[in-house]
């Protein structure tokens, strides 16, 4: 056996304490006894109704202390427990639940109560060690798996590649065989909680084992396996659990390879600002060591030990084994100096490395004073024709349609420009032939026809009014109560412009509400054309001067009229003094308001 202090030295180091406590038995020919304290490595989880064992840390390292030497050297292996809540040892005491097996304890079965630490005392007459470690028995409520799932250890890791094989053996599987009666035991294996009654062609269980003949992706996951034998005629059971990673398969190319900086690309940076150099390496999956970092001067981060330069890395994604890694070289306050430096990015694993270098290039200054105000010219003349067209745009519509749109006097051979169409009550007559008729021939030079003016005596009404609609660019529908009775001559003119408009397009109508009214109250015709109508809203003395809203929209509707300067004098002198008079009239009310010219500008271009 190796020399005792030698022993305590190693002891030390594996078992990553301090120095061992040495406590001297009351009994004078006892030896001292070092105590190691608690095993970080040797705490165990046991799901409570399963099987468990704890074995004794001092027989973790066989060159250390091996129990078959231990044995012929006379020493004996002794177990204590210190339950919860508790300040003295108690030894334990063997039955067919717990029992002693060389260096280990078993539970057959483990119960919430054996939670606690576990002393193992190795002694003869010459030396005495002890070491703890820690139990803990979780109930099936603590583990968050399903009923045939639940498990208390950590799973182990297997990787098979993609369409390759591998055999899986449930862990401790021969630890378990050791205690069960006549080594017979029962392995049923689960794939996400699922228990498959058989597997299929890919995955078979043979015997204890589950073997993997095709890898895919979808056969990823963990992988449980609860093992049943009967110890001294009682059943036991645990379960182990085992994580499984498909990986890509050896046969592709695993030499790393540099995704960002690209061959061609160039980093701005600014003098006196933080700047930051990212590196990204993709390395394929291999079982060996992998590396990526950044030289300045042929010198990485850590051989500067410079304040002025820091790296950060972490791992972008990982995909079947593929891991993408990023490395950032942030290099704080950034110096004139610093352009004249050499960056590289480098990666390397077994099978190769790699090597670019980041070019850098100095960011020119922008005017920010030049920029900024012709920024603020920009934003404003944006708002002001914002608002300007938000205010105006009736008048502008105007102007545009007097430049570019399109006499239709020109293109087609109709007689009227707009056929009036209303109730026949002296109400309404008077609006249309009072107001409507005089705006419109007088002063705004358009052929109207009325059927009560222009109708000859002793003609058919039906066919004088058909011919009339016919004959007239726009229809104009003068909509109040008592518009459009049945069998009255409007619903005749309605209908007729309707008709026309939807058969040939040649003929437009136009909604005026001369006074409000119910939607209960428009007739069929009315309702159903009135989202494909313009309606266009008389609201009393404020619609009757010609620049109100009343008129441009109503203009907007009409046709367009283009004529020449020489054209429209002579019409003017050949109108009504009446006519003259309220024109000179309405120029004169037009020039003191600043929004008046403008729409008398739009009546003259119109």
């Amino acid at each position: 056996m190796p020399d005792f202090i030698s022993i305590l030295l190693f002891l030390s180091v594996v078992l990553g304490g301090d120095r061992p406590a040495v406590s001297q038995s009351s009994d004078q020919s006892e030896p001292m006894c070092y105590d190691w304290g608690e095993s970080r490595e040797g705490a165990v989880s046991v799901l409570e109704g399963e099987a468990g064992w704890l074995s004794c840390p001092l027989f973790s390292h066989p060159s250390v202390y091996n129990y078959s030497s231990t044995q012929s050297t006379g020493h004996n292996l002794f177990w204590y427990r210190l339950p919860v809540g508790h300040d003295l040892e108690q030894p334990i005491g063997y039955s067919l639940r717990l029992s002693k097996d060389r260096e280990r304890l078993w539970l057959q079965p483990a119960t919430v109560e054996d939670s606690g630490q576990y002393i193992c005392l190795l002694r003869n007459k010459s030396s005495c060690s002890k070491i703890a470690m820690r139990l803990e028995v979780l109930s099936r409520d603590q583990v968050a798996s399903g009923p045939d799932c639940a498990v208390a250890t950590a799973p182990s890791q297997v990787i098979i590649p993609l369409q390759e094989g591998k055999k899986l053996d449930c862990p401790d599987l021969q630890d378990a065989i050791k205690m069960a009666d006549g080594g017979d035991l029962n392995v049923t294996w689960y794939h996400h909680c699922r228990q498959y009654e058989r597997w299929n062609m890919d995955r078979e269980q043979k015997g204890p084992s589950l073997l993997v003949h095709l890898m895919i992706d979808y056969y990823e996951g963990l992988y449980y396996c609860k093992v049943q034998y009967q110890r001294r005629g009682r059943l036991q059971q645990f379960s182990r659990s085992i994580n499984v990673t498909a990986v890509n398969p050896p046969s592709l190319d695993k030499n790393p390879s540099i995704i960002h900086p690209g061959k061609d690309q160039v980093f701005s940076v600014k003098q006196g600002t933080e700047v930051r150099l990212t590196c990204t390496g993709l390395f394929p999956f291999l079982e060996s060591p992998w590396e990526i970092w950044w030289t300045i001067d042929g010198k990485t981060v850590e051989q500067l030990a410079d304040p002025h330069f820091s790296k950060i890395n972490r791992l972008v994604s990982y995909n079947f084994g593929d891991r993408t890694e990023e490395t950032v070289l942030v290099i704080k306050d950034f110096w004139a100096e610093d352009l004249k430096r050499e960056y590289n990015c480098s990666l390397r694993n077994q099978k190769g490395s790699a090597t670019r270098r980041a070019q850098l290039e100095e960011e020119g200054s922008l005017p920010s004073v030049e920029l900024g105000c012709g920024l603020g010219v920009t934003l404003l003349l944006m708002l002001v024709l914002f608002t300007v067209y938000h205010v105006f745009w009736l008048e502008l519509l105007l102007l545009y349609r007097s430049w570019f749109g399109t006499d239709e006097r020109h293109t087609d051979d109709k007689e009227y420009d707009v056929y009036i169409s209303y109730a026949r009550n002296s109400e309404e007559e008077q609006f249309v032939l009072v107001t409507l008729r005089r705006v419109l021939e007088n002063e705004l030079g358009y052929s109207v026809c009325i059927f009560d003016r222009d109708s000859l005596p002793g003609g058919i009404i039906t066919d004088e009014t058909l011919s009339f609609v016919a004959r007239s660019r726009r229809l104009l529908v003068v909509v109040s109560p008592d518009y459009a009775s049945k069998g009255s001559q409007a619903l005749l003119e309605l209908k007729a412009g309707i008709d026309s408009m939807a058969l040939d397009g040649h003929l437009r109508v136009i909604l005026v509400q001369y006074r409000s009214v119910q939607r209960q109250g428009w007739v069929r015709e009315l309702r159903r054309a009135r989202l494909a109508l313009a309606l266009v809203r008389w609201q009393g003395d404020k619609s009757r001067e010609l620049t109100s809203r009343f008129w441009k929209r109503l203009r907007v509707e009409l046709p367009v009229h283009r004529v020449s300067k020489e054209g429209e004098a002579c019409t003017r002198r050949l109108q009504s003094q009446d006519s003259t008079s309220s024109q000179t009239g309405l120029i004169t009310k037009t020039a003191k308001d600043p929004q008046k010219v403008f729409n008398s500008v739009a009546v003259a271009a119109f």
